[in-house]
């Protein structure tokens, strides 16, 4: 196809050790089902913090693919 289309999705990802791993948590995950991806983009970080600690780090992900 010499213009491909690509379409964009948005996850979620959570890790109790980092952002990075949140978001290949997210990717992962997408790749289970999601055929021809190309790339992601860290739209947001948050996490939720217990008894004064972080408790866990969430990335919310757009990643882009190729539609067949």
């Amino acid at each position: 196809m010499a213009n491909p289309v690509y379409k964009k999705i948005t996850l979620v990802g959570t890790s109790e050790t980092s952002f990075a791993d949140a978001a290949a948590s997210a990717v992962a995950k997408a790749s289970e089902t999601v055929h021809n991806m190309s790339w992601f983009e860290v739209a947001e970080q948050r996490g939720s913090i217990v008894d004064g600690k972080i408790h866990q780090y969430q990335v919310t992900v757009q990643i882009g693919f190729r539609v067949d």
